[in-house]
């Protein structure tokens, strides 16, 4: 079909498109109601903290009397999606802004995040759908709320997930497997959607004619605000206006997104919405729909002029004097270098597309090097990458349609660990050390394409975790920090264990308390300092069971002589293990007394019997209880600043615990506060005292946090507390933008200022 049909068949046939893609998003619906009963059936049965499980049977018990209401609500919404009613402009007194309901907003924040993952899997089956219904209705985007979109379809789903009375907080629980199922089902249905329209001849190839498209003017509109919308073109205003569009829907779009959402949802958004903007700025300067083009390797001269590297750093002469690389003149130098490879590189390119992202990539590269926050020798390595991310850029579609590819992750990484340093402070160190080694691995393997990129990333990562907490100070708050949640993780599980064991036994309340509040604890300590299996964990572990036993009824004579031989031992092993966990003298003595008036009941028989083989059976099991603990579950961990500072040895002047108490952050905060990358500098105000902090460590299962100022005061902090001083704006972003996105933004400025660059 070379041209588009008449506009009612054409319309025609991309509703009858819209109604089998959502037949199949319905049929997905019907697994995903299945499978979010097997998840949560899974959670109930899963051994976690006491509030946790209790939160995990109340969700599954809600599900039982909603899951039905849950689907046929998003079933009906998706059925009168596909025919919305009339749009009547609402006019408000307030320039077009209004107010959003807080619901409204963590629906947004809910569904926003799980588009954006979706997205990052479907959207080159999305795209070309969305290319051939544009073409089939003669506009120029989807409307912002069209059911083909991503976003909108999932936002009707967590919508009325809320709307049927289920909790939004419950939607983490079940978040996963909801992301794997419906990136499978969706990219099929757009595949199926392609296919169908394929069948009735409508652009069987995605490849439009050599010119810049004029599309049908369509009435101005708001993009609608989401990851998936992000970077989609608005209706052009004159069909005679430029090729390179406004940026006023996409202002609005960053504007209704600075409140509907948390920094890092508005940061990957924005970062969506540059990458849509230069795509569309390279379609159009380009002269062809760059999301329809089928990327080529670069042209034989293009491919062998960049293969020659002429950025050497190093000392070198000018004017008789010696430049030293880690100067600002050294920058200077290499930007004029490239900036003359560049124009090199455009003579030598045979296509238009090749000569925009020549052009965009270099000017990515001038945007780090102007980064003046960045030491001037991290800048110079950093510039030795444009080669490598230019040849990059013209092989692989994906480095100009998500900001997660792993070169962009790298510099990104790289940046936001060495903003802020001085030349004098970066130089010499093992982070600029690293930084060289990485750039001189991605120089020696150009032919591995984005392999080489993921590898290294990878391995910057774990260079990370050992360089932030290499200092001696630093390294003893890490050892320290890591013992607490680790000892406190075993307690809670040990805890949990215990319970377990002895729901069905007949064990005295006060020996249930000890056991439970007290030993517990003692377990955990020194199966932290000594390992589970050591002789001195097991003989505490026995201690246990020898208790409980000698607490049941004793009418036997030969069962009261052998506890009247074994006392002195066992209470001593119960000194022993109070006496571990720094439990003083009266502490002590007060349990011994209860523990004494409970034996002088088994004598007198006023308790129960447990059969011995139960004991054993006991003992058993709890030898090697750490086979049956959940590493899930444990909630928030408690710390104290005293016992820190005692083990540690150090003036609490120079640290400050954090810990449990302040405001209840929302799940979408929580999650930010997993998501922090190490390396990066925040802001904090903490009692009024106002610190440059970079985040250095993070505990295995995630519930501490370490931050250390730059003139060396620590802070150590739970996951909740971190999350609710990012609420609070108490812990503020440095680099809310990525570095190459804030680059591509800058690259964009210049271009939509000057587009005619592109193909010079």
């Amino acid at each position: 079909m070379s041209n588009p049909p008449s506009n009612a068949s054409g319309i025609a046939l991309a509703q009858q498109t819209r109604q089998r893609f959502v037949a199949e998003a319905q049929s997905a619906l019907v697994e995903l109601v299945a499978l979010v009963q097997e998840r949560l059936t899974a959670l109930v049965s899963e051994v976690a903290a006491s509030r946790e499980m209790q939160n995990r049977r109340d969700i599954w018990t809600l599900y039982q009397s909603h899951r039905s209401a849950w689907l046929e609500g998003t079933l009906k919404a998706w059925r009168l999606a596909l025919n919305p009613p009339a749009v009547v402009p609402i006019k408000t007194g307030s320039g077009g802004f209004e107010l959003v309901g807080t619901e409204v907003v963590e629906n947004k924040i809910i569904a926003s995040r799980l588009a954006l993952s979706v997205m990052e899997k479907v959207s080159p089956e999305f795209n070309d759908l969305r290319v051939r219904i544009k073409w089939l209705e003669a506009r120029a985007d989807l409307e912002s709320d069209d059911i083909l979109r991503p976003d909108v379809l999932l936002l009707t789903m967590i919508q009325q997930w809320t709307l049927v009375g289920l909790p939004r907080d419950a939607w983490q629980l079940v978040n996963e497997v909801a992301y794997k199922l419906l990136t499978e089902r969706l990219k099929q249905a757009y595949l199926n959607a392609n296919k169908f329209l394929i069948e009735h001849g409508v652009m069987p190839t995605i490849a439009l004619p050599g010119h810049v498209k004029h599309l049908a003017p369509t009435p101005p509109r708001v993009v609608a605000s989401g990851p998936a919308a992000a970077g989609q073109p608005a209706g052009a205003k004159n069909p005679r206006a430029a090729p390179v569009k406004s940026d006023v829907a996409d202002a609005d779009q960053e504007t209704r997104m600075l409140t509907a959402a948390t920094p890092l949802i508005r940061a990957r958004t924005q970062a969506q919405n540059v990458l849509g903007r230069i795509k569309r700025l390279l379609g159009s300067a380009g002269g062809v729909d760059f999301e329809a083009t089928q990327h080529q390797p670069p042209s034989a001269a293009l491919a062998a002029a960049m293969a020659v590297r002429t950025i050497t750093p190093g000392p070198y002469f000018e004017n008789s004097t010696v430049i030293d690389e880690d100067g600002p003149a050294s920058v200077a130098r290499v930007a004029v270098e490239l900036r003359r490879r560049t124009t090199d590189l455009k003579n030598k390119a045979t296509t238009q597309n090749e000569k925009a992202t020549i052009e965009i990539v270099a000017l990515m590269f001038q945007a780090i090097l102007q980064e003046e926050r960045i030491p001037p020798a991290i800048r110079v390595w950093f510039a030795r990458l444009q080669m490598p991310v230019l040849r990059e850029a013209l092989a692989e579609p994906d480095f100009f349609e998500t900001f997660n590819h792993p070169a962009r992750q790298l510099i990104d990484r790289m940046g936001s660990c060495v903003l802020g340093f001085d030349a004098s402070g970066i130089s010499g160190s093992a982070l600029e050390t690293e930084i060289r080694r990485v750039v001189q691995v991605i120089e020696q393997y150009p032919e591995t394409g984005k392999r080489v990129y993921q590898t290294v990333y990878e391995e910057f990562q774990q260079f990370l975790e050992q360089f932030l907490s290499g200092k001696t100070s630093t390294q003893r708050m890490v050892s320290v920090a890591q013992q607490i949640e680790e000892k406190e993780t075993l307690t809670i599980q040990y805890t949990i264990e215990m319970r377990n064991l002895l729901k069905d036994m007949p064990v005295h309340n006060e020996t249930r308390e000890f056991l439970f509040k007290v030993w517990a604890e003692v377990l955990a300590l020194s199966a932290v300092r000594k390992g589970p299996q050591h002789i001195e964990t097991l003989t505490l572990k026995k201690a246990a069971t020898d208790l409980i036993w000698s607490a049941s009824a004793k009418p036997d004579r030969h069962d009261r002589a052998r506890v009247i031989a074994d006392l002195p031992q066992l209470l001593q092993k119960l000194r022993a293990g109070m006496t571990l966990l720094g439990l003083a003298s009266a502490v002590q003595q007060a349990h011994i007394k209860i523990i004494n008036d409970i034996l002088a009941d088994a004598f007198l028989s006023k308790t129960q019997a447990i059969a011995p083989e139960r004991i054993a059976a006991l003992a058993e099991r709890l030898a090697h209880v750490e086979d049956f603990v959940s590493a899930n579950g444990t909630g928030d961990l408690p710390l104290d600043a005293r016992n820190i500072e005692a083990m540690l040895g150090l003036d609490a002047a120079t640290f400050e615990v954090v810990a449990d108490g302040g405001s209840k952050p929302t799940a979408a905060m929580l999650a930010w506060a997993q998501e922090l990358q190490l390396g990066a500098w925040f802001t904090l105000d903490h009692n009024a005292h106002v610190d440059q902090v970079q985040l250095v460590w993070r505990s295995r299962r995630k519930q501490l946090h370490l931050l250390v100022a730059s003139a060396g005061r620590s802070y150590l902090m739970q996951t909740r507390r971190l999350a609710a001083y990012l609420q609070a704006g108490l812990l503020l972003p440095q680099e809310e933008e990525a570095l190459t996105v804030r680059a591509t933004r800058d690259a964009l400025v210049k271009l939509e200022a000057n587009p005619e660059r592109l193909l010079r």
